[in-house]
């Protein structure tokens, strides 16, 4: 299985980082506000799916999540803008 690291823009501004499979889905169900959300999101939708990257293995994409929480939010920024660039070329 392919695991997915993904950010969110929440409607204040601010980032979330998260993992899923089925990144789509997981969108969904933080936009839905129910009780899969995740509790961070709720009330900040709504949310703009800004980042996201197959990395692979569960342990893999939980390693990688851990680092990414662990950058400040210029770099968290940084690399929503890599990203994008890397899409447009």
């Amino acid at each position: 299985m392919n695991w997915s690291i993904y950010i969110l823009r929440c409607a204040d501004g601010s980032l979330y980082t998260g993992v899923a499979l089925d990144v789509r889905r997981r969108l969904q169900e933080h936009q839905a506000q129910g009780p899969k959300a995740a509790k961070y999101v709720r009330g900040r939708t709504p949310l703009q799916l800004v980042y996201t990257r197959v990395v692979g293995s569960r342990s893999e994409v939980l390693k990688e999540e851990w680092r990414i929480k662990r950058l400040s939010k210029a770099h968290k920024e940084q690399l929503v803008v890599d990203a994008a660039d890397l899409l447009r070329h």
